[in-house]
């Protein structure tokens, strides 16, 4: 803490003599003269959804690959949707470096890319930082965004269930860039602020940067050339809120606002209830093109979640840790992950359930939801085999199919995803797992 306060104390004095506000201080963060601390066609949408602590692989895999496949307890849940289903099989984390099992599992997931170095401590392995580059969400973003086309109010959308109040390399797996994780929103009603807050509180805002606006230029006018790009890159939020604000303004919103449940508090307990929240936000706003990107994720890696509404009171990570003998761990650990596919099954639904604006068919037909998880098996800690199913359409790839792989680097997956947005990456993340190219899965 004492780090900190000397840190900010030479930053407000700098910004007192300079006569500007103390509100443009998040954006001076990483700029060491200041003394911080270092740091045309249908819409096609895509959810990428996180669910923790591995699988129970027996109880998840489908036996045969190609289309005649059968889906196994884990996955029943999922049955409505099976012949618009593509389950991969034999895509694995290659990522390597710092940090432990969950660690990478969990940052370098959307990523592909290796841990900073740092001081973050997590079981007996090397400790890390955050992940060193963009997640495929925020590249996503980024791409759609720079097109007038395919630009939304928000870009993407970061939503939660059930996220501790803390950040770390186990509660984040999306990352704006090098050492920028986002965190998502847990609490709905905040989600439900941020879509449709009130117009006072969007001239509120925009007062204040205006304020900000002003102060960031006339704090620039004192930096060198290198300091000014830092300085550039920080204040690319004040633009892109200020975007926001005026889309807001200019929006009609086709389908309303859903109505939430009042008075659900952000705790263990809820979690199903705030799923639920979630999810109708999530769907109301891709109804309303707010976002063509969007991640939902369910607790964190190493979660505890404690499942009472199933009958579980074990901690969901404690169980995850359990030998594979231990029949009755095993059982809750299928329950446990059974009820995610039935999140995931909801989530389908709602948007079969939803017509495409301005188009054919139903939000479902244009979108796809990416299940996936930072462990193949729990009590191992293995990035093989880890988990990835996804359910929709819009992209183009082959469903009603379950195909097997070869021990396939997952930054293959990314890859193909980004083409079929027409994001013709050649790498994404480490680019030595890059080198046989996109995934075929069209």
């Amino acid at each position: 803490m004492k780090s900190i306060a000397t840190n900010l104390l030479p930053r407000r004095r700098f910004l007192r003599d300079l006569g500007v506000s103390a509100a443009v201080l998040p954006f001076l963060g990483a700029l060491p003269s200041l003394r911080a601390a270092p740091r045309g066609k249908p819409a096609s949408r895509i959810i990428f959804v996180f669910t923790p602590n591995g699988t129970v692989p027996t109880e998840f895999w489908p036996d045969a690959a190609g289309t005649d496949f059968k889906l196994k307890p884990i996955l029943e849940p999922l049955a409505p949707f099976q012949n618009r289903m593509l389950v991969l099989k034999g895509l694995c984390n290659r990522v390597r470096g710092d940090g432990d099992g969950h660690m990478r599992g969990m940052s370098c997931l959307l990523t592909g890319i290796e841990l900073l170095p740092g001081n973050i401590q997590g079981g007996s392995d090397t400790p890390a930082g955050w992940a060193s580059g963009p997640s495929i969400d925020q590249e996503l973003k980024g791409f759609l965004q720079g097109r007038p086309e395919t630009r939304t109010r928000f870009g993407s959308l970061e939503l939660g269930v059930g996220v501790p109040h803390r950040a770390d390399p186990w509660t984040r797996w999306t990352y704006a860039g090098s050492n920028q994780p986002v965190a998502p929103i847990s609490d709905p009603y905040e989600v439900f602020e941020k879509l449709y807050g009130q117009v006072k509180d969007r001239e509120n805002l925009g007062s204040v940067l205006d304020q900000v606006r002003s102060d960031l230029q006339r704090v620039s006018r004192r930096l060198g050339r290198e300091e000014r790009g830092l300085l550039d890159q920080n204040t690319t939020f004040v633009r892109e809120m200020e975007r926001e604000i005026a889309e807001a303004g200019r929006q009609k919103l086709r389908s309303p606002a859903p109505v939430l449940e009042p008075g659900v508090s952000n705790d263990n307990d809820t979690i199903p209830q705030v799923s639920k929240m979630q999810t109708d936000l999530l769907v109301n706003a891709f109804a309303n093109d707010m976002a063509r990107v969007a991640s939902l994720q369910y607790t964190n890696s190493v979660g505890q979640a404690r499942m009472r509404w199933l009958g579980i009171d074990d901690g969901h990570h404690s169980l995850s840790h359990d030998p594979d003998l231990n029949t009755g761990s095993q059982e809750k650990l299928v329950k446990i992950n059974r009820w995610f596919a039935g999140e995931i099954a909801l989530l389908a639904k709602k948007l079969a359930d939803t017509p495409e604006p301005g188009g054919d068919g139903s939000l479902l037909d244009h979108t796809a939801i990416l299940w996936t998880n930072e462990l193949g098996k729990g009590n191992s800690h293995t990035h093989e085999n880890i988990p990835f199913v996804l359910v929709g359409g819009g992209l183009g790839f082959g469903t009603g199919l379950c195909l097997h792989l070869d021990k396939t680097p997952h930054n293959r997956l990314w890859l193909s995803i980004a083409h079929a947005f027409g994001h013709g990456l050649e790498t994404f993340g480490n680019r030595a797992l890059c080198d046989a190219g996109p995934l075929p899965l069209g």
